[in-house]
């Protein structure tokens, strides 16, 4: 009987298994609506998580990648779907492929322009592409290939709306009543570390605080609504959607 199993458990000459061969797209695409859709959107088009109109996803190059993903998730971003069995994580992989086929909708705006605006409004004071600029704020190198548009211009405009996971704002109060305030980076039973709004890090024992705030679902990054025209505030989500990798 182990050796039967042993069989069956093995590649076939196509280097698919017997749960993925049994795939039913259509299961996987219910599957995704009912569980992914709410951070990929109904289509897979995008929202907190990344657009997936495309025929390579940057954390699953292949199948058994991506099944992977679906199974154990990425930590912070994404939760396993623990849930699910071998042939429902196949399903959902086949219909996740299916939408690479489908091409990525052209946005308005000029990216150009965008990357002048960027410039301009000090984006760099916060947030850092390839190295440059800060990094108080999430890194935006590959921004347009995890987010969407529809995200970008709500985080743009209404940024405490949409938080990124793991981005935790904190405020300490220690025992001398100095109030310190920054994002946190690390935190254990005996200690927190922040970095504040200067780029500098800050440890602090528990026993020096006397009171420890987290501002869940704050956000240090202003409201542009209102501070950029509406062809300012398009170009620059054109700039951010064309932030890819390999640029």
């Amino acid at each position: 009987m182990r050796w039967i199993l042993a069989i069956v458990s093995l590649p076939c000459a196509f280097g698919q298994s017997a749960t993925d061969r049994s795939a039913d797209t259509a299961l996987g695409k219910r599957l995704f609506e009912s569980q992914c859709a709410v951070c990929h959107g109904q289509t897979g088009a995008g929202g907190r998580g990344p657009n997936l109109h495309r025929p390579k996803l940057n954390k699953a190059p292949d199948d058994p990648a991506l099944q992977k993903v679906i199974s154990n998730g990425i930590v912070p971003e994404m939760p396993g779907a623990w849930q699910l069995s071998p042939h429902e994580v196949a399903s959902v992989a086949s219909y996740v492929r299916s939408l690479g086929s489908v091409p990525l909708e052209p946005l308005p705006g000029n990216a150009a322009r965008g990357e002048q605006v960027y410039a301009a409004k000090g984006c760099a004071n916060c947030h850092m592409i390839r190295g440059q600029g800060s990094g108080y704020g999430p890194e935006l190198t590959e921004i347009g290939a995890k987010r969407s548009a529809d995200y970008l211009r709500e985080s743009i405009v209404s940024p405490e709306a949409s938080v990124p996971d793991g981005f935790l704002l904190v405020e300490l109060v220690t025992n001398t009543g100095a109030v310190v305030r920054g994002v946190r980076v690390n935190e254990d039973t005996f200690s927190i570390q922040v970095k504040d709004s200067k780029n500098e890090f800050r440890s602090y024992r528990t026993s020096e605080l006397k009171e420890l705030r987290k501002l869940r679902g704050k956000s240090p990054m202003p409201s542009y609504q209102g501070a950029l025209s509406p062809e300012e505030l398009t170009d620059l989500i054109a700039y951010l959607a064309s932030l890819r990798e390999n640029q």
